[in-house]
């Protein structure tokens, strides 16, 4: 079986997996901080950080809902690196965001954070922040899930269907999964511009 053959049938298994239940669940929690007026605030790093500068733009577009992302901001983010260490990069924006219980996080991530590890430190750390100011915590993760599995509310899981491809399935679903929120009935309230043009 070639490559490609072999990826898109591990794609289709890990689609079959995923849980929908929670997936609902967590279209729901997002409505709910639109309609108390609270923001949406994406978390992640490497080619997670990409997809949450796209999902930022689909939740603010077509969801109406107040999102923001400190990877798109790229002076503050290597100022406070630069000034203040890698991690507490996430922590300190959300501080200064005033972020609340109003607002909700959602982490973006392989591995979900693993301080012992030293891997996505930042997303350990700013998840605390966010438990302490009441934050709402979701996520869509690879692996075991890691901090943010631990201390979420609704958190998804990508399945490990090969240890030698966690990083692109966990990252590819990301993309898959904020799609199918961002575009649910429930919180889509602008169409996208090609379902409306005539072929």
């Amino acid at each position: 079986m070639s490559h490609t053959k072999n990826y898109l049938e591990q794609v289709i298994e890990i689609a079959n997996s995923l849980d929908c239940v929670e997936i609902e669940r967590m279209a729901n929690i997002i409505a709910d901080v639109r309609n108390r007026g609270g923001r949406l605030f994406f978390l992640g790093v490497g080619g997670s950080a990409a997809n949450c500068s796209h999902a930022v733009n689909d939740f603010r577009k077509l969801c109406g809902i107040e999102a923001y992302s400190p990877v798109d901001n790229v002076a503050e983010l290597t100022a406070r690196t630069n000034d203040e260490g890698w991690d507490t990069v996430f922590a300190e924006w959300l501080r200064t965001s005033n972020a609340n219980a109003n607002d909700a996080v959602c982490v973006f991530s392989v591995g979900g954070g693993d301080v012992v590890r030293n891997i996505s430190p930042n997303i350990v750390v700013a998840l605390d922040e966010a438990k302490a100011r009441n934050l709402t915590i979701i996520g869509i993760v690879g692996r075991d899930g890691g901090y943010t599995k631990k201390v979420g509310d609704v958190v998804i899981v990508v399945p490990v269907v090969d240890e030698n491809l966690i990083t692109p399935h966990s990252e590819a679903f990301q993309a898959v999964i904020w799609h199918a929120l961002a575009s649910h009935p429930a919180l889509m309230i602008e169409k996208n511009k090609w379902e409306g043009v005539e072929s």
